[in-house]
């Protein structure tokens, strides 16, 4: 038998229910992380230090989950706060704020930084695109013209193969 996809049936409940488990996993890490009180982490369970983000497992554009792992807040309570001053304050000035707090927030990076060069790295790319391609262009010119020095000198007349191979074989 095969579900909808022609995978096997018993591989494909196997699948379902290990995802269904590690759901269930990180609900419980959330639940006993809150009751210790380690908030101030991202999804991974890593410390978030620094620079605020939008975060990429958020509802609407990541604002606040971003916002309340920066503070560290609970994620729950940061979006009910919102919705309130929303409600309080009038529709547009929140929604304007949010808008613009998507816009300007950075998209949290897929894999934490793990020197600074990367992190240097990905705060060009996202701040402007064509800087940072024109930062990996001067690199790859720079390795290619150490390569042609290289080339330039093994590949010299001054370089006598002929002997130091005859040398070798002696």
């Amino acid at each position: 038998m095969s579900d909808p996809f022609g995978n096997d049936s018993g591989s494909w409940r196997n699948k379902e229910r290990r995802a269904r488990e590690l759901h269930r996993e990180a609900r419980h890490q959330r639940r006993e992380e809150r009751r210790e009180g380690r908030r101030g982490t991202d999804w991974r369970g890593e410390r978030r230090e620094g620079q605020i983000y939008r975060s990429r497992h958020g509802v609407i554009f990541g604002v606040c989950r971003g916002m309340a792992e920066y503070l560290s807040f609970n994620v729950f309570w940061f979006r009910v706060l919102v919705v309130v001053t929303t409600i309080f304050t009038g529709l547009w000035p929140i929604v304007g704020l949010y808008i613009l707090a998507a816009i300007l927030l950075k998209l949290e990076p897929v894999v934490p930084f793990e020197e600074e060069s990367e992190q240097e790295f990905y705060d060009s790319y996202v701040n402007s695109r064509s800087m940072a391609l024109a930062r990996l262009k001067r690199t790859f010119d720079n390795l290619e013209r150490r390569i042609r020095r290289m080339e330039n000198l093994v590949t010299a007349r001054e370089y006598d193969w002929e002997r130091r191979l005859n040398e070798r074989g002696s």
